[in-house]
């Protein structure tokens, strides 16, 4: 059974940084996508990042590029997500998904954490 667990989540002021973890386990991620959504009060979820495990590639929203940074820890089967230069429209709720191909829909995801809040105060 895939188990995924966020933690790192919490309020900071607009210009700081966070780094979220997601820690996976049940199986082999060897050949899965691992991506970061967030859900703010009343708005759909929203794509993040995503890195593909076995090659390490990236992508990001335009609303987070070159704020934020995915990565991966392949020991430990853990992915992060570094934000920097927080603002508050980054408040939401982040989950990290994991899933077969490359891309930003979440209904192409099939594993979901249980989310970790996030709130910039500005």
């Amino acid at each position: 059974q895939v188990q995924l667990v966020e933690s790192g989540g919490g309020l900071v002021q607009a210009g700081g940084s966070l780094r979220l973890s997601c820690a996976a386990s049940g199986r082999t991620f060897s050949n899965y996508v691992m991506g970061w959504f967030r859900q703010a009060p009343g708005k759909e979820r929203e794509f993040v990042s995503r890195i593909t495990w076995s090659s390490g590639r990236t992508y990001y929203a335009d609303s987070v590029k070159d704020r934020f940074t995915i990565s991966r820890d392949n020991a430990n089967n853990t992915v992060y997500l570094q934000m920097n230069s927080l603002k508050p429209e980054d408040t939401a709720v982040y989950y990290c998904a994991v899933g077969y191909v490359t891309t930003g829909n979440p209904n192409q995801y099939k594993y979901w954490g249980q989310g970790t809040q996030v709130t910039v105060s500005s």
